[in-house]
């Protein structure tokens, strides 16, 4: 198996309920390391430029309205396989199809409010990673 990494958002609607440490805690359990994290107040800029694949649709202005409404805490993850297993310990987008035990199934509100956000490919995770941190944050 390959070590690799991958990037993590702990959205507001977790935030605002105190659910970091749950988060974290199913996040370990699953073998993954959380190697950065910071809780930050994100900023219109840094909310359209992370979300600018999603620019011409019509949920864009919403999302990025929801992702600076509170505190996120961004995290760099590691792990065998880490993008591919954080996104099956995140679970399906729509928590209602998310399968037991994932984070959405346990703590997401809704397909909006769905509490994590994890890179979908090495490429992307490389690129969000680099959004949030500076390598000497990164501590393996």
């Amino acid at each position: 198996m390959a070590i690799e990494r991958t990037f993590s958002i702990l959205k507001p609607d977790a935030t605002e309920r105190n659910l970091t440490g749950a988060i974290n805690a199913v996040i370990e359990k699953a073998g993954l390391r959380i190697v950065a994290q910071k809780r930050i107040r994100m900023t219109q800029e840094q909310a359209e430029t992370f979300y600018a694949v999603h620019k011409e649709r019509p949920f864009f202005g919403e999302l990025v309205s929801f992702m600076i409404s509170a505190p996120v805490v961004v995290q760099v993850l590691e792990g065998d396989n880490a993008i591919a297993k954080y996104r099956e310990v995140m679970g399906a987008t729509d928590p209602a199809k998310a399968a037991d035990g994932t984070i959405r199934k346990l703590y997401a509100k809704s397909v909006g409010e769905n509490s994590v956000h994890g890179s979908d490919a090495a490429e992307t995770a490389a690129q969000e990673i680099a959004q949030f941190f500076s390598g000497n944050e990164i501590v393996g």
